[in-house]
């Protein structure tokens, strides 16, 4: 298990050629379906360009973004979104070349 300031990340290895993801962003963190769809879409398109260990990863958003004051998609919450994900998906789960 593995933290941010937002989300979780647990990972268990698998059998399988590729890495999967499971994605939970529960409405009472993100009460807009916009919010929560952004929030799932950012987190499967860096999955997708990552080069991720075969494992089953799971990503759960933790604690709400602040975004009353802010458009629900907007892209402060992309940005926002992509370094903590990215920090998240640290060296350790990001396959080496060769």
């Amino acid at each position: 298990m593995y933290r941010t300031a937002h989300f979780v990340l647990y990972a268990r290895a698998n059998k399988r050629h590729n890495a999967r993801i499971g994605i939970v962003v529960a409405k009472r963190f993100a009460p807009r379906a916009a919010t929560r769809n952004t929030i799932k879409r950012v987190t499967r398109e860096i999955f997708r360009r990552a080069n991720m260990r075969q494992c089953d990863y799971i990503v759960r958003l933790t604690a709400p973004f602040a975004t009353k004051s802010q458009p629900a998609s907007g892209r402060w919450l992309k940005a926002e979104l992509q370094q903590e994900l990215l920090s998240l998906l640290s060296s350790q789960f990001l396959r080496t070349a060769g």
